[in-house]
This record gives structure tokens, C-alpha cells and sequence, in this order.
């Protein structure tokens, strides 16, 4: 049996990370927000692609991401 590869999530817009909602080692469900972007006085949630465990976080809150950009991976 083969593991499976991390999968990425992106940043489906540009903006500010207003909040970190799900730290390294958490496991989240599909859809379940893990980060939280600011942008235009807005604040959007970015999604989990899967369920899994967090792997790896790539921002820090106040950090400006582009729109596409890898933020964090998803194990399991």
C-alpha cells in the first residue's frame, strides 16, 4: 500500500493571513477552514481540499499571500 501525497492548499485570493485556524498536528474535515484571509476589508476562509492532519503550515499570521499560493499541506 502506497502512501498518498500531501495535498496542498491554496490561497484562493490575495490578502493578508488574519488568523491561523487550524495549527500543525490539527486534523480537519473537508471544507473545515485553515487559514483565514483578509482581503478588501473581507475576511475568507481558505478550505481544507480533504480531510486529514495538518502537515505543514508555509504563512504566519500578517503575512501577504498571492491568490494560488501554497499555504499549507494535508496528510491522510
Amino acid at each position: 500500500m502506497s502512501e498518498s501525497k500531501p495535498k496542498p492548499v491554496l490561497a484562493h485570493i490575495s490578502g493578508v493571513v488574519f488568523r491561523i485556524d487550524a495549527p500543525v498536528g490539527a486534523h480537519v474535515k473537508a471544507t473545515e477552514p485553515v487559514i483565514t484571509i483578509e482581503s478588501m476589508k473581507m475576511e475568507m476562509p481558505v478550505e481544507a481540499p480533504a480531510a486529514g492532519r495538518v502537515s505543514e503550515l508555509r504563512v504566519e499570521q500578517g503575512q501577504f499571500v498571492n491568490e494560488g499560493e501554497i499555504v499549507a499541506l494535508i496528510e491522510g
